[in-house]
């Protein structure tokens, strides 16, 4: 820490030195005594910092609040077999994958968290009508999918995951989401943004750096904030960031936050982060910051989702999908739905512009 008064301020206020004083009274600090502690932010910060000082050993922090979580969301079942149904839900779908991965993301963690929320709400309301699981219908479906706000539609994983243990009807299908609804950002804004972001250094540099990212390239906040310095390499001529196996190269001038960052990282300089190799670090100790936090700081001058979408639009545009899928690590798949919508609005313009023409041709004749 570069100031050990900025340590000092905060460990004297009340709270924090009331927590203190609990933690004080365990005869040894392990993870399970912290989690008998009251939930608090402050409790998953110095659990964060006893875990960068090695003190305590590191743990996946979002598979065991989710294991908590769960216990509690098992408690709003209303009836038993239910509870069982959604206990099993929980442990060898949600479980099984998070322990599968090195390390559970942001994303799967709200996913799995909101997929069984809608699948508990879902058997409480058969429940109110007096009909199992195993006795649902298609009319059962579309009236509790017709009653509800549009988010019932993520049932539609509990419910292929019911499909696969032979709980219901494999026929059985929600309405599709339809796509292509939400909005996009324009060329002409989109141009505009970069020009001003490239131009600016009333920015934060990582702000700077991240917008640049899903203006330009179209690359997902989420994995945005994942990049390591490790990921990025600033050369004299060339700035470059790599997202799996597709390394992005950044000319100027949107090489420019990332050499001002990679000249003051600034990691070392704080308790929170005493090793840290994160490009964009989080308020937490060791993390990331979390996704929704930068999409909500970029938000100030542009919807990240919007932007991502207008630039995937305009790509495909220019150069063949399976181009575009390799260049920007997506699927070829999730390239080619831009790309039939890129192809659906043109082929609406040219249609449009011919009856134009046809009428125009009409009122002129003799």
């Amino acid at each position: 820490m570069k100031r050990a008064n900025s340590g000092m301020t905060w460990i004297q206020q009340p709270h924090v030195t009331a927590f203190l004083q609990q933690l004080a009274a365990a005869p040894v600090i392990t993870h399970a005594r912290l989690d008998e502690l009251p939930a608090s932010r402050t409790r998953e910060y110095v659990r964060g910092l006893l875990v960068e000082h090695n003190a305590l050993p590191r743990r996946d922090e979002l598979c065991a609040r989710f294991s908590d979580w769960s216990e509690q969301a098992l408690e709003r079942v209303t009836s038993q077999k239910n509870r069982d149904i959604i206990r099993r839900y929980i442990r060898w779908h949600h479980q099984r994958r998070m322990n599968q991965m090195g390390e559970v993301t942001q994303g799967t963690f709200l996913r799995a968290k909101q997929s069984v929320t809608v699948a508990i709400e879902l058997l409480n309301w058969l429940t109110e009508r007096d009909t199992e699981l195993a006795e649902l219908t298609q009319a059962h479906l579309d009236r509790w999918q017709a009653e509800g706000p549009t988010t019932r539609g993520i049932a539609s994983r509990f419910l292929d995951w019911a499909t696969r243990t032979s709980l219901i009807d494999p026929s059985l299908k929600l309405q599709p989401h339809r796509r292509g609804t939400s909005p996009r950002l324009d060329a002409a804004a989109q141009a505009e943004l970069v020009h001003n972001l490239s131009h600016t250094t009333d920015i934060n540099p990582r702000d700077r750096a991240a917008a640049i990212l899903v203006l330009v390239f179209g690359q997902q906040v989420s994995d945005i904030v994942q990049l390591t310095w490790d990921d990025v390499t600033v050369t004299e001529d060339l700035v470059t960031v790599t997202f799996g196996a597709v390394e992005i190269a950044l000319t100027p001038p949107l090489d420019e936050p990332w050499r001002e960052l990679a000249a003051t990282p600034t990691h070392h300089q704080t308790a929170a982060h005493p090793n840290s190799n994160w490009v964009f670090r989080g308020g937490s100790p060791g993390r990331h910051i979390q996704a929704s936090t930068l999409t909500h700081r970029l938000s100030k001058a542009f919807s990240s989702r919007a932007a991502r979408l207008g630039t995937l639009h305009e790509l495909t545009k220019l150069a063949p999908v399976a181009i575009i899928a390799e260049a920007l690590g997506y699927s070829p798949a999730t390239i080619d739905r831009h790309a039939l919508a890129s192809s659906a609005n043109y082929m609406e313009y040219m249609s449009a512009l011919s009856t134009h023409q046809s009428e125009a041709g009409v009122r002129s004749a003799p």
